[in-house]
């Protein structure tokens, strides 16, 4: 996905040199945050990464930590730019360059009577300076759209209509379902101060309802990437942000030339990760809230989860290992297969082994050896987790039956499954246990057969192998 650098695709000097801007900038850590060597080392971030900096530049950090905003010179706000990057801190600014004035809603609509509500919002007082509906191919022509498609050409090709016809700098998604809470805009135009920034999501929330899938919805909608903000990228924390409501700049759509129209499912995926591979950020926001409807019946909800995953293997053709259901160090994936194989004096061994030899990797750049073996025991312990999603999500019609047919597999599957009622009682959501372990399975079982219905449509496993990523030891070291 390499090109030329363009207005859109900073080189890496650039990058270097980015200035945020002149709105006033302070930093909030993020939960993963931890500091050794008196704040010369950093640890956390996602994907998890050790940065070390200059003794001048852990004295910056301390007092942005402790509330003093981010000078506006060059040396300060370059090593900001990398810490926010990293996933390490996240930007707060008190204003920004753009306001509701300078973005256009875009709001694809086919056959959704239900569209008038978020009309009445976004052309509320306060908000967008326009919106542009495009009709994509209704039954009935919906009255007032600025584009029409004779026949329905798919959300993407909807969305490249509506943006292609906005004459603002930035352009608002809005899914023909979605409502924005009053004021939403706020908290996401800020961060357009920085200029690699090229697409800020915020919060989607199920609305609330009172049927026992409603109430399952508000808890696991696929659309809501919970409370806590971060940088979208593949393999991080956030790993995408879906188009139901995304603002992004004009200039990297026409940079990448728009969405990609023939994916029918994914399409906002492979956008986002084609920015980011272009070394542009996209941020997740969740100061900022919209509201979207789910689905009204069972079975729409499961074609609903089956449809995500047949995009699984365009993503994966497109964008190799990003689209993998796992990824871990080589040592975790041997350590979690000799626990599949039902030798867990093996596992238990290779989990030692990588735990007493990550303090070696880290101890000259100032991580104390016991959180290097804490660090370790942790990452596979949550492989751990992934292992059981990938069992029974992605690859759950071949690895099911074969667990099954032995007593140590049938343990470890309860095991896998089990990780439901954990959930429940952890979170205590307002779905009776049963019915939520019920919704958990369905779930899985609908999204995975969609992974394989696409995986032999497109005729490969790409979607259905793991990505042995490699740890970060001293290959995770960063200086600043």
């Amino acid at each position: 996905m390499s090109s030329p650098p363009s207005p859109a695709t900073p080189s890496a000097s650039a990058e270097a040199a980015a200035v945020l801007g002149p709105a006033r900038l302070r930093l909030e850590p993020d939960p993963s945050l931890g500091r050794h060597c008196g704040g010369r080392t950093l640890l956390g971030g996602s994907p998890y990464r050790v940065l070390r900096l200059s003794e001048a530049g852990a004295r910056l950090v301390e007092g942005w930590l402790a509330g003093e905003a981010v000078a506006d010179r060059p040396g300060p706000r370059r090593l900001a730019g990398r810490l926010i990057a990293a996933g390490l801190v996240h930007p707060r600014y008190s204003a920004g360059p753009f306001t509701a004035a300078d973005v256009t809603a875009v709001v694809p609509v086919r056959d959704h009577p239900g569209v008038t509500g978020a009309l009445k919002v976004l052309r509320s007082p306060g908000g967008p300076a326009g919106v542009v509906v495009v009709d994509d191919g209704s039954r009935v022509p919906l009255p007032g759209a600025a584009v029409r498609h004779p026949v329905s050409r798919g959300p993407a090709a909807a969305r490249n209509s509506g943006w292609r016809n906005a004459g603002t700098e930035l352009v608002a998604f809005l899914d023909a379902d979605v409502v924005p809470e009053p004021g939403w805009l706020d908290a996401l135009l800020p961060h357009f101060a920085d200029p690699r920034v090229a697409a800020v999501a915020p919060r989607v929330r199920s609305r609330p309802g009172g049927s026992v899938l409603e109430r399952y919805e508000q808890e696991r909608s696929p659309l809501d990437l919970g409370p806590l903000p971060a940088v979208v990228r593949p393999g991080s924390r956030v790993a995408y942000v879906p188009t139901a409501a995304l603002v992004v700049r004009v200039s990297a759509l026409r940079a990448l030339g728009g969405f990609d129209e023939s994916m029918r499912y994914g399409e906002d995926v492979d956008l986002v990760w084609r920015l980011a591979g272009r070394g542009l950020l996209v941020r997740y926001e969740p100061g900022s809230e919209v509201r979207h409807a789910p689905r009204a019946r069972w079975s729409a909800w499961a074609r609903q989860r089956f449809d995500y995953g047949t995009s699984a293997a365009p993503l994966s053709l497109r964008h190799g290992a990003a689209a993998a259901p796992l990824r871990v160090s080589p040592w975790t994936l041997a350590c979690w297969a000799a626990v599949a194989a039902g030798r867990p004096a093996a596992a238990a061994g290779t989990a030692l082994i990588t735990a007493s030899l990550l303090p070696r990797k880290l101890h000259g750049v100032g991580v104390p050896a016991q959180e290097s073996v804490a660090l370790a025991l942790r990452g596979h312990w949550g492989a751990g987790r992934m292992f059981a999603d990938a069992v029974t999500r992605s690859w759950w019609p071949v690895a099911v039956p074969a667990l099954a047919a032995s007593r140590h597999g049938r343990l470890l599957l309860a095991a896998a499954w089990g990780r439901h009622v954990a959930d429940w009682r952890a979170g205590r959501p307002p779905v009776p246990l049963p019915h939520w372990v019920a919704a958990r399975v369905a779930d899985d079982l609908a999204y995975g057969a969609g992974v394989w219905w696409g995986a032999l449509r497109h005729r490969t496993l790409a979607p259905l192998l793991p990505d042995p990523a490699s740890w970060p030891g001293r290959d995770g070291v960063r200086r600043a």
